[in-house]
């Protein structure tokens, strides 16, 4: 019962975060990508740190095989596929949505990108399910990679609402209601994994893999795009904050 209460627990605030696209109204698009830089940087390294601190050594607690392999590359390639299928590339960087967002017919791109979304929180959920199985402080410290990840990504698809034509209100609604995809995902996860010890192993590595890929193709690549030193060397500090987060969130086990 612990373990239900604090997975559904934790992908409703996911879910809340999904909201957090109001409070960037009022701040000029580059004040906000100043900010969105460091948690974009934060968010990296928890990403990582989850990855390869809590998820791949969990998956590997009875020994490294080759399913494990697999499976974190499964994970790698459904996130690639699921930003294909809405011909986007979750760069988290708001500015872009603005500026570099060129395509005929804005309202289908951004129902694609809805669509999107829904299967995005629908794995987070599985996710998120799946690293209660393990242990509360894995599934909390997993909570904790998905909500940084969620922060500057939903900013961003707000923005694409936006900029499509929704009012405020809508763009907020229908990002809430793709979160609620999560609940479904997180449901699924117990549901499955409290009866199957083999959809458990399996959901570990992919979801470690899902975790490599957005840190590794949709993050480090923003942050590589900012040349100054000064800045570099805080973006750098925030990784390693992600990452040490991470370790500390070890000694809750």
């Amino acid at each position: 019962m612990y373990i239900i209460f604090y997975a559904l627990l934790s992908v409703f605030v996911v879910s809340l975060i999904s909201l957090i696209g109001i409070f960037s109204l009022p701040l000029s698009n580059k004040s906000l990508e100043k900010i969105l830089l460091y948690f974009v940087s934060f968010s990296a390294g928890a990403l990582f740190g989850d990855a390869f601190i809590h998820l791949l050594p969990q998956a590997a607690a009875q020994g490294f095989t080759l399913k494990i392999s697999l499976y974190a590359l499964l994970g790698i390639v459904i996130s690639f596929f699921i930003e294909k299928i809405i011909h986007w590339h979750h760069c988290h960087h708001t500015g872009k949505h603005y500026h570099e967002y060129n395509i005929h017919d804005n309202k289908s791109f951004a129902y694609m990108n809805i669509f999107g979304d829904l299967i995005h929180n629908f794995i987070d959920g599985l996710i998120i399910g799946g690293s209660y199985l393990v242990s509360i402080p894995v599934g909390l410290a997993t909570t904790i990679a998905v909500i940084l990840h969620e922060i500057p990504q939903e900013i961003g698809d707000f923005g694409v609402l936006l900029h499509a034509g929704f009012t405020k209100t809508r763009a907020l609604v229908y990002n809430f209601l793709t979160s609620l995809s999560a609940f479904i995902g997180v449901a699924i996860a117990l549901f499955i994994g409290l009866k199957s010890e083999a959809f458990f192993i399996f959901l570990l590595p992919f979801a470690a893999g899902s975790f490599i890929y957005i840190a590794g193709s949709d993050l480090i690549p923003e942050l590589h795009k900012e040349k100054m030193f000064s800045k570099s060397t805080i973006q750098l500090l925030f990784f390693l904050f992600g990452i040490g987060i991470m370790i500390l969130l070890l000694l809750l086990e």
